[in-house]
């Protein structure tokens, strides 16, 4: 069976030469091999490095796979201090590849894939990792979405209604069995929807260790990557999302910090996360936790239940890792229902 990624080069290398501002004498592209959502590729060419990122083949959710919003995101904050690479070119649909992409530059620098940073050996980087990344949340919160043209970039209206109802509807579009638990945590969702309170700031909707590129000799953030959910909503969500972190058991496939000792690690508990993040944003506190909390539970898991579809269709762009993914939906719900039981 051929890889429904493949590209076709002898096609996509002229666009690429028409289209890319500077690029020339073309070497080689290459798929990463990370990756969910949409298949992102590596090119060598004599005026530099590039990455394309691209739809996925095949039918696909409606809403999902937006590859213009994240370019046009990354755009409007190349001049902002949210550190983002780039961005060249977006093409249409009907492009030489048969679907939508954009090209940006290829920058280098470190990616953790494990929160525990056990690469790091010095507890006092880990800690100004994980304060950068912090910094850096409250920075892009900060964004003044009008100055930076993204005044439009989301609906109007309560972001947490507007979020349970697309991805209640992409889960259910995605599904392949009952998960009890899941259905609990939808139903206890619904019966708490806080009311709007009018917050409204520049939101990443993925923003977690392994979607930043670190400089390789210090705890700076070179780049924000995968802006694919980026939207306008509420800053807590993103702060919710990323303290799921804290929650997750480190041996899942999802790699959390449950578990592990965080203080001789040098990382903040949740609490200190927070604190700080609610310091750099000049807030007091922040009410109604639980039900952030498991809204990022109830979402992740209708992300990675569509990855986990789109496995079982044969368009996903790592299969196997799909479909491990696919396993951990139960794990997303059970500990969602256990942040809300009294």
């Amino acid at each position: 069976m051929s890889d429904p990624n493949a590209l076709d080069e002898a096609a996509l290398v002229p666009y690429l030469s028409a289209h890319v501002p500077g690029f020339s004498g073309f070497q080689s592209i290459e798929k990463f091999k990370t990756g969910q959502s949409n298949p992102t590729y590596h090119i060598r060419a004599d005026s530099g490095q590039y990455v394309l990122r691209a739809k996925p083949p095949g039918t696909l959710l409606k809403s999902a796979h937006q590859v213009d919003r994240e370019f046009r995101v990354m755009g409007a904050l190349h001049d902002t201090n949210v550190p983002v690479p780039e961005v060249l070119h977006l093409s249409p649909e009907d492009s030489p590849i048969g679907r939508m992409f954009y090209v940006m530059r290829f920058l280098d620098g470190r990616i953790f894939w494990d929160p525990a940073l056990p690469d790091v050996t010095d507890a006092t980087e880990r800690s100004a990792i994980y304060d950068a990344m912090n910094g850096t949340l409250a920075a892009l919160h900060d964004v003044d979405v009008s100055a930076v043209g993204l005044s439009d970039f989301g609906k109007p209206g309560n972001y947490f209604e507007r979020q349970y109802s697309r991805w209640l509807g992409q889960y259910r579009a995605s599904e392949v069995e009952t998960i009890a638990d899941m259905d609990r945590l939808i139903d206890w969702l619904q019966q708490h929807l806080p009311a709007d309170d009018g917050v409204v700031s520049l939101v990443h909707g993925d923003y977690r260790l392994d979607n930043m590129i670190f400089a390789s000799d210090s705890a700076s953030i070179v780049a924000v990557l995968d802006w694919e959910l980026s939207t306008l909503g509420h800053p807590y969500a993103d702060l919710a999302y990323q303290c799921m972190q804290w929650r997750l058991p480190h041996d899942s496939g999802f790699r959390g910090l449950g578990g592990m000792d965080r203080h001789a690690l040098g990382l903040p508990d949740e609490a200190e996360y927070v604190e700080n993040y609610c310091r750099r944003r000049g807030l007091s506190s922040i009410d109604n936790w639980p039900f952030y909390i498991a809204f990022s539970f109830f979402r992740l898991g209708a992300i990675i239940q569509g990855v986990y579809k789109r496995s079982l269709d044969g368009n996903a762009s790592n299969p196997e890792r799909a479909k491990q993914y696919g396993m951990a939906v139960p794990l997303m719900a059970r500990m969602a229902v256990q942040s809300i039981e009294p």
